[in-house]
């Protein structure tokens, strides 16, 4: 579904990624997981178009992205919520809905009724500026601007940051409601190991912009977490 082959890139001359490989499976929900600084939320950014890469290749469902566009990865199905969430703070939540329209593959102008039977809370703040919510209610509009793409894969960097606990539940079920139920692929930077382990199927623990570890969630030991997650 999306395949990292030799993935390298640097901010001026410093290098970030170092032949990054990393591939996940459709309809998985994979955790990338690492101390601060290892190249997680640059490896995000080089998927979604926000960074270029020196070289190697990014495909998604078998399609070579990695010269495209910023602008055409949602309509390749690729839905982002970055770390921070960047909704648009002085617009109401249904104007931060309906920016994400006009990315649809099917032109749609309706925001999905799915919407707001995951995040009920959006429903209910139609009109109220974005900047005037709770954190857990911009990541909920975030997250729900993601899906208005109707999006094959959702990447989430950090979800969880400065997010209450009863949210933070919240967002475990909408993940995994959307995974067993429709199959969506989600992507996640977490570091939260108890939220990766109850959502996540498969990990990847990064260390120095390198994959140094990956396969199914059961299989992440407490010694790989000693070695490579522990400060």
């Amino acid at each position: 579904m999306i395949s990292f082959d030799s993935v390298n890139q640097a901010y001026g001359g410093t290098r970030i990624l170092w032949d990054m490989n990393l591939d996940i499976a459709a309809g998985s929900v994979t955790c990338i997981m690492g101390r601060n600084g290892v190249g997680k939320t640059t490896l995000l950014k080089c998927l979604m178009g926000l960074l270029p890469i020196e070289s190697g290749t990014i495909s998604v469902d078998g399609v070579d992205i990695t010269r495209q566009s910023a602008e055409s990865r949602p309509r390749n199905g690729v839905g982002y919520v970055p770390q921070g969430r960047d909704i648009f703070p002085l617009l109401t939540v249904e104007e931060n809905l309906r920016v994400a329209l006009g990315s649809r593959r099917d032109r749609s102008r309706r925001i999905p009724e799915r919407i707001f039977e995951l995040f009920p809370v959006l429903a209910q703040m139609m009109g109220r500026r974005g900047g005037d919510l709770s954190g857990g209610q911009q990541q909920q509009l975030a997250i729900g601007r993601a899906l208005v793409l109707d999006p094959k894969v959702l990447i989430l960097d950090e979800p969880n940051e400065g997010i209450q606990p009863n949210i933070v539940q919240q967002i475990g079920d909408v993940i995994l409601k959307l995974n067993r139920e429709e199959g969506l692929t989600v992507v996640l930077v977490e570091q939260k190991l108890h939220f990766a382990r109850r959502v996540g199927q498969t990990f990847c623990l990064m260390e120095k912009g390198r994959a140094v570890a990956h396969g199914a969630m059961e299989e992440l030991t407490d010694e790989l977490v000693n070695r490579h997650l522990a400060v």
